[in-house]
């Protein structure tokens, strides 16, 4: 987790063979997965979100082309440390009306 923007940037352009100015939020773990780094083009300049939990570690997809794609409500769990494969949505209400 030492790259910053220029690092992580390239990372995007060269191993994951996509345009870092698309749009597209990047995702990156720690190895250890307690930490993710959030890389997004904001039309101005790049936004960099940086989150180390206190426990537990991230949730991660496997990756078969090198890339993973998620909704925008997977990439919200995941920055909330929520494994979205598995949520737990608690129980369903005992009595409805």
């Amino acid at each position: 987790m030492r790259k910053g923007i220029a690092g992580l940037s390239t990372l995007a352009q060269d191993v994951l063979r996509q345009k870092p100015a698309s749009g597209a939020v990047f995702a990156f773990r720690g190895r250890r997965g307690d930490r993710l780094k959030l890389l997004y083009w904001d039309g101005q300049g790049f936004c960099l979100y940086y989150k180390v939990l206190e426990r537990g570690r991230f949730p991660w997809p496997s990756a078969k082309e090198g890339s993973a794609r998620l909704t925008s409500a997977q990439l919200a769990m995941l920055w909330e440390g929520i494994d979205w494969r598995r949520p737990d949505w608690g129980a369903p209400p005992a009595r409805v009306g």
